[in-house]
């Protein structure tokens, strides 16, 4: 989705030779990654979205002014409130993930810098508690870029109806959007896992299987427009917002275009290949087709276009490069925020886990069933920190006690076969078994502290709008602490 298109609309003509073009691209796509050699360094990198907010907290409409004032790490995202900022990437050995803390510490000052001179905030949070149904129904809230409004037009066209959004927690939210304007709620922190291709199945079922884990402890969205819903509501309403699907669609068991998926996979072709068999295009932008060379990785402009149409949790990427082309896991489950340190320990958990269990010699997605990663996921996402799991040889457990006793122990054994550092190791680790022990991460911090300011109000009411803009205010004092999470104190 990175790619700029042309178009805000297409043809049947432009739709038909695009498919056509996707055919191509994956034949070719096969007879490379038999043929070819692939740059496996076992890099890492990461990005991470960011809200713009006003003194009041309330979303602000200029990341374009912002962009201005910075560089090429920082780009725009679908909402005119969004940030990305992209991360290099390193290698992960000694002491890589503490130069991944300051590197994401110094990108977020300078967006800090850039944004406090126009009289506004940035906020590292996985969805922003202050916006609202009417800011997102009513105010020009997406960036004026074709590629974003090329996705919500064919997401719109391709439903034939409004989305609807409809969510049951703490709290229950029903609403329609004429577009896809409630996915700009949604930031995230994606990490990057350069595999070998001979590897990656293997460390995409880890990523799989670990998934409701790394929500379970990271989870950072309980707030959508100021309602308690889910601990990480930024999935469901990720999900539901880029749906394609109708109701009708939905019960014949049409696949969701954000996916869990339905099966452990052998090869990274399976998933580019289910990509294509499944998915229509929602953006059918072509560019001159590359004959093969063996001299030459194919760029795959096509292919990889609608793979990133495809929303899985975690997305399979291929990239051409300009020294040799490279696979890796996009890891696209984790909320943004709440401070530098906390996102490089759930970095580190996700590393250490993923290495671990790719070097087991019966690997625990060959134990448990895939509709079981997906079970736990979901109720990870719904019940967060609190949430109970399905897991090998253990059965049903609390997803806090199996990282304490299991996952943790199991991460920190990864972190030593990638040569970490042993302190860094050990305070990345703590951090992860501090929030397990004390049942804490942002989603808890933030559903205490709207309780402790506003325990009785109620959604939309005048109270609750001024306990979540105090809230916010708490948040981001919290945040420039540069503290991790879990310490976060809540007045008593």
């Amino acid at each position: 989705m990175g790619e700029a298109v042309s178009s805000k609309r297409y043809t049947p003509e432009e739709r038909t030779l695009y498919r056509e073009k996707l055919a191509e691209n994956l034949e070719l796509f096969d007879t490379y990654l038999r043929h070819a050699e692939f740059k496996s360094a076992g890099t890492i990198g990461l990005e991470l979205e960011l809200n713009l907010v006003d003194e009041d907290n309330q979303p602000s409409l200029r990341n374009k002014e912002v962009l201005g004032d910075l560089d090429d790490e920082f780009q725009s995202e679908i909402g005119g409130f969004n940030l990305e900022l992209n991360h290099p990437v390193l290698q992960v050995a000694g002491r890589g993930l503490k130069t991944l803390e300051s590197g994401v510490a110094d990108r977020l000052a300078r967006a800090k810098r850039a944004a406090e001179a126009k009289g506004l905030k940035v906020a590292s949070i996985g969805t922003l508690p202050t916006l609202t149904t009417q800011f997102l129904k009513h105010d020009p809230w997406m960036t004026e870029e074709n590629r974003y409004e090329a996705l919500s037009n064919s997401v719109i066209d391709a439903r034939g109806e409004f989305v609807k959004i409809e969510l049951d927690g703490e709290e229950t939210y029903r609403q329609e959007f004429a577009d896809i304007a409630p996915e700009s709620s949604c930031t995230s922190m994606q990490l990057h896992l350069q595999v070998a291709p001979n590897k990656f199945a293997e460390a995409w079922n880890a990523s799989q299987a670990i998934a409701a884990a790394q929500v379970a402890v990271s989870a950072n969205s309980p707030l959508f427009v100021g309602h308690k819903l889910w601990h990480e509501s930024r999935i469901p309403v990720f999900g539901q917002s880029i749906d394609t699907r109708t109701p009708e669609l939905v019960t014949q068991g049409v696949r969701p275009r954000v996916w869990f998926g339905e099966r452990w996979i052998t090869s990274v072709f399976d998933l580019f290949e289910e990509n294509v068999r499944y998915f229509p295009p929602l953006l059918p932008e072509i560019k001159d087709f590359v004959e093969f060379s063996e001299a030459d990785a194919p760029k795959l402009f096509e292919l990889n276009l609608h793979n990133g149409t495809v929303w899985r949790w975690n997305r399979p990427i291929y990239d051409a490069g300009d020294n040799g082309a490279h696979i890796r896991v996009e890891n696209r489950l984790l909320p943004a925020g709440p401070t530098p340190v906390d996102m490089v320990a759930d970095a580190a958990f996700y590393y250490g886990l993923a290495e671990f269990l790719v070097g087991e010699n019966r690997p625990v997605w060959s134990r448990m069933s895939f509709a079981e990663a997906e079970e736990n996921f979901f109720a990870c996402a719904k019940e967060g920190i609190t949430a109970r799991v399905t897991w090998p040889k253990i059965g049903h457990i609390a997803v806090s006690d199996l990282v304490i006793d299991v996952l943790i122990p199991q991460a920190r054994r990864g972190l030593r076969r990638l040569n970490i550092d042993k302190d860094v190791i050990e305070e990345y680790m703590s951090i992860i078994e501090g929030r397990a022990e004390g049942k804490a991460n942002g989603a808890t911090w933030q559903l205490r502290m709207l309780d402790h300011l506003a325990p009785a109000s109620r959604p939309n009411s005048p109270e609750r709008r001024e306990a979540l803009k105090a809230m916010m205010d708490a948040y981001l004092e919290n945040q420039a602490s540069g503290r991790p999470v879990h310490t976060w104190d809540v007045p008593a």
